[in-house]
Protein backbone atom coordinates (compact mmCIF):
# COMPACT_ATOMS: atom_id res chain seq x y z
CA UNK A 1 0.00 0.00 0.00
CA UNK A 2 1.32 3.66 -0.85
CA UNK A 3 0.91 6.43 1.56
CA UNK A 4 2.18 9.37 2.63
CA UNK A 5 3.88 9.70 6.48
CA UNK A 6 3.63 12.98 8.06
CA UNK A 7 7.10 12.97 9.77
CA UNK A 8 9.05 15.87 12.18
CA UNK A 9 12.24 16.24 13.33
CA UNK A 10 16.20 17.85 13.49
CA UNK A 11 17.72 18.32 9.84
CA UNK A 12 21.32 19.47 9.98
CA UNK A 13 22.53 21.50 7.25
CA UNK A 14 26.14 21.46 6.20
CA UNK A 15 27.84 24.18 4.96
CA UNK A 16 28.48 22.96 1.07
CA UNK A 17 24.83 23.78 1.40
CA UNK A 18 24.29 27.20 2.94
CA UNK A 19 24.46 28.81 -0.53
CA UNK A 20 20.90 27.19 -1.66
CA UNK A 21 17.43 28.20 -0.18
CA UNK A 22 17.02 26.47 2.91
CA UNK A 23 14.26 24.41 1.83
CA UNK A 24 15.97 22.88 -0.79
CA UNK A 25 18.82 22.46 1.10
CA UNK A 26 17.09 20.77 3.52
CA UNK A 27 15.12 18.49 1.15
CA UNK A 28 18.47 17.59 -0.73
CA UNK A 29 19.78 15.64 2.83
CA UNK A 30 16.72 14.06 3.80
CA UNK A 31 16.36 12.19 0.07
CA UNK A 32 19.75 11.17 0.90
CA UNK A 33 19.29 10.00 3.93
CA UNK A 34 15.83 8.50 3.75
CA UNK A 35 15.17 8.03 -0.57
CA UNK A 36 15.63 4.05 -0.88
CA UNK A 37 15.55 3.25 2.70
CA UNK A 38 13.79 0.42 4.32
CA UNK A 39 12.14 0.71 7.67
CA UNK A 40 10.18 -2.23 9.51
CA UNK A 41 7.42 0.46 10.02
CA UNK A 42 7.10 2.67 7.49
CA UNK A 43 7.84 0.39 4.79
CA UNK A 44 10.04 1.42 1.27
CA UNK A 45 10.75 5.16 1.33
CA UNK A 46 10.13 6.10 -2.39
CA UNK A 47 10.55 10.12 -1.93
CA UNK A 48 10.92 12.89 0.27
CA UNK A 49 8.00 15.41 -0.35
CA UNK A 50 6.84 18.93 1.13
CA UNK A 51 9.83 19.80 3.00
CA UNK A 52 8.90 23.46 5.66
CA UNK A 53 12.01 23.93 7.42
CA UNK A 54 12.52 27.00 10.30
CA UNK A 55 14.27 29.81 9.09
CA UNK A 56 16.04 29.66 12.73
CA UNK A 57 18.47 27.08 13.53
CA UNK A 58 20.83 26.67 16.01
CA UNK A 59 24.82 26.19 15.80
CA UNK A 60 27.01 24.09 17.96
CA UNK A 61 30.15 24.81 19.01
CA UNK A 62 32.82 22.76 16.90
CA UNK A 63 30.47 22.11 14.13
CA UNK A 64 29.85 24.22 11.18
CA UNK A 65 26.47 22.82 10.27
CA UNK A 66 23.31 24.41 11.68
CA UNK A 67 20.63 22.20 13.43
CA UNK A 68 16.73 22.85 12.11
CA UNK A 69 13.82 22.00 13.03
CA UNK A 70 11.76 20.64 9.63
CA UNK A 71 8.27 18.99 8.98
CA UNK A 72 8.10 16.66 5.49
CA UNK A 73 6.53 14.14 4.00
CA UNK A 74 7.64 10.87 2.62
CA UNK A 75 6.10 8.44 -0.08
CA UNK A 76 6.46 5.15 1.22
CA UNK A 77 5.59 1.50 -0.34
CA UNK A 78 4.56 -1.42 2.09
CA UNK A 79 3.25 -4.63 0.99
CA UNK A 80 -0.03 -5.57 2.81
CA UNK A 81 -1.21 -9.20 3.53
CA UNK A 82 -4.50 -9.54 1.09
CA UNK A 83 -3.82 -6.26 -0.67
CA UNK A 84 -4.63 -6.58 -4.39
CA UNK A 85 -1.55 -5.78 -7.00
CA UNK A 86 -1.03 -5.22 -10.49
CA UNK A 87 2.33 -5.67 -12.16
CA UNK A 88 4.57 -5.94 -14.99
CA UNK A 89 6.34 -9.80 -15.62
CA UNK A 90 9.84 -9.09 -15.28
CA UNK A 91 10.72 -12.39 -15.41
CA UNK A 92 9.84 -16.22 -16.32
CA UNK A 93 11.66 -18.86 -14.67
CA UNK A 94 10.57 -22.67 -14.22
CA UNK A 95 9.64 -22.10 -10.95
CA UNK A 96 7.36 -19.13 -11.35
CA UNK A 97 7.65 -15.35 -11.66
CA UNK A 98 8.96 -12.29 -10.87
CA UNK A 99 6.62 -9.18 -11.29
CA UNK A 100 7.75 -5.38 -10.80
CA UNK A 101 5.23 -3.68 -8.24
CA UNK A 102 6.43 -0.24 -8.00
CA UNK A 103 8.90 0.19 -5.48
CA UNK A 104 9.29 -3.98 -4.86
CA UNK A 105 9.31 -6.96 -6.32
CA UNK A 106 7.08 -9.94 -5.87
CA UNK A 107 7.35 -13.46 -6.73
CA UNK A 108 4.26 -15.75 -8.08
CA UNK A 109 5.33 -19.40 -7.43
CA UNK A 110 4.75 -21.91 -10.22
CA UNK A 111 1.94 -23.12 -8.43
CA UNK A 112 0.37 -20.49 -7.46
CA UNK A 113 -0.54 -18.96 -11.24
CA UNK A 114 -3.71 -20.73 -12.26
CA UNK A 115 -5.44 -23.94 -11.72
CA UNK A 116 -3.61 -26.02 -13.99
CA UNK A 117 -0.11 -27.26 -14.69
CA UNK A 118 2.44 -24.49 -16.14
CA UNK A 119 5.69 -25.84 -18.13
CA UNK A 120 8.32 -23.68 -18.98
CA UNK A 121 9.66 -22.84 -22.43
CA UNK A 122 12.90 -21.89 -21.61
CA UNK A 123 13.93 -20.62 -25.32
CA UNK A 124 11.19 -18.39 -25.60
CA UNK A 125 11.18 -17.34 -22.15
CA UNK A 126 6.98 -18.40 -21.37
CA UNK A 127 5.09 -20.55 -18.99
CA UNK A 128 2.26 -22.41 -21.04
CA UNK A 129 -0.76 -24.26 -19.28
CA UNK A 130 -0.79 -27.97 -20.41
CA UNK A 131 -4.89 -28.16 -20.22
CA UNK A 132 -5.53 -24.44 -20.59
CA UNK A 133 -3.20 -23.81 -23.12
CA UNK A 134 -2.75 -20.27 -21.67
CA UNK A 135 0.16 -18.23 -21.79
CA UNK A 136 2.94 -15.95 -19.46
CA UNK A 137 5.61 -14.02 -20.28
CA UNK A 138 7.84 -11.37 -19.19
CA UNK A 139 5.87 -7.34 -20.17
CA UNK A 140 2.68 -9.03 -19.62
CA UNK A 141 0.11 -7.28 -16.85
CA UNK A 142 -0.92 -9.57 -14.29
CA UNK A 143 -3.34 -9.25 -10.79
CA UNK A 144 -2.32 -10.74 -7.57
CA UNK A 145 -2.66 -10.98 -4.17
CA UNK A 146 -0.46 -10.54 -1.53
CA UNK A 147 0.24 -13.85 0.90
CA UNK A 148 3.34 -13.33 2.59
CA UNK A 149 5.39 -10.08 3.31
CA UNK A 150 8.53 -9.25 4.91
CA UNK A 151 10.41 -6.65 5.01
CA UNK A 152 14.21 -6.89 6.59
CA UNK A 153 17.73 -4.77 5.87
CA UNK A 154 17.54 -2.78 2.26
CA UNK A 155 15.47 -3.42 -0.51
CA UNK A 156 16.61 -6.69 -1.28
CA UNK A 157 15.60 -7.66 1.69
CA UNK A 158 11.85 -6.95 1.31
CA UNK A 159 9.89 -10.09 0.25
CA UNK A 160 6.94 -10.27 -0.97
CA UNK A 161 4.93 -13.38 -2.16
CA UNK A 162 1.97 -13.38 -4.85
CA UNK A 163 -0.34 -15.67 -5.50
CA UNK A 164 -3.02 -15.49 -9.17
CA UNK A 165 -4.97 -18.69 -7.85
CA UNK A 166 -8.14 -16.55 -6.99
CA UNK A 167 -11.20 -15.64 -9.02
CA UNK A 168 -10.41 -12.37 -10.85
CA UNK A 169 -6.87 -12.59 -10.47
CA UNK A 170 -4.13 -13.37 -13.16
CA UNK A 171 -3.07 -12.16 -16.63
CA UNK A 172 -5.38 -9.33 -17.44
CA UNK A 173 -5.93 -10.98 -20.82
CA UNK A 174 -7.71 -13.87 -18.87
CA UNK A 175 -9.56 -11.89 -16.18
CA UNK A 176 -11.31 -9.73 -19.08
CA UNK A 177 -12.26 -12.91 -21.30
CA UNK A 178 -13.47 -14.61 -17.66
CA UNK A 179 -15.69 -11.53 -16.99
CA UNK A 180 -16.78 -11.62 -20.95
CA UNK A 181 -17.97 -15.05 -20.09
CA UNK A 182 -19.80 -14.42 -17.51
CA UNK A 183 -21.64 -11.29 -18.65
CA UNK A 184 -22.45 -12.36 -22.38
CA UNK A 185 -24.56 -15.17 -21.19
CA UNK A 186 -26.60 -13.52 -18.92
CA UNK A 187 -27.69 -11.33 -21.37
CA UNK A 188 -28.10 -13.99 -24.44
CA UNK A 189 -30.81 -15.74 -22.05
CA UNK A 190 -32.39 -12.38 -21.69
CA UNK A 191 -32.88 -11.87 -25.41
CA UNK A 192 -33.87 -15.45 -25.82
CA UNK A 193 -36.60 -14.94 -23.04
CA UNK A 194 -37.73 -11.72 -25.15
CA UNK A 195 -38.17 -13.37 -28.46
CA UNK A 196 -39.92 -16.77 -27.25
CA UNK A 197 -42.56 -14.56 -24.95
Amino acid sequence: MYQIVKVSGIVRITPDKFNKPLDEAAKEILQEEYEGLVDPDLGVVIAVLDVKVSDEGVIIPGDGATYHEAEYELLTYTPRLHEVVEGEVIEVTDFGLFIRLGPLDGFIHLSQIYDDYFSYDKRHSVLIGRDTKLEIKPRDVVRARVVTASIGGGVKGVRVGLTMRQPFLGKLEWIKKELDRIYKKPAKKEKEAKKGG
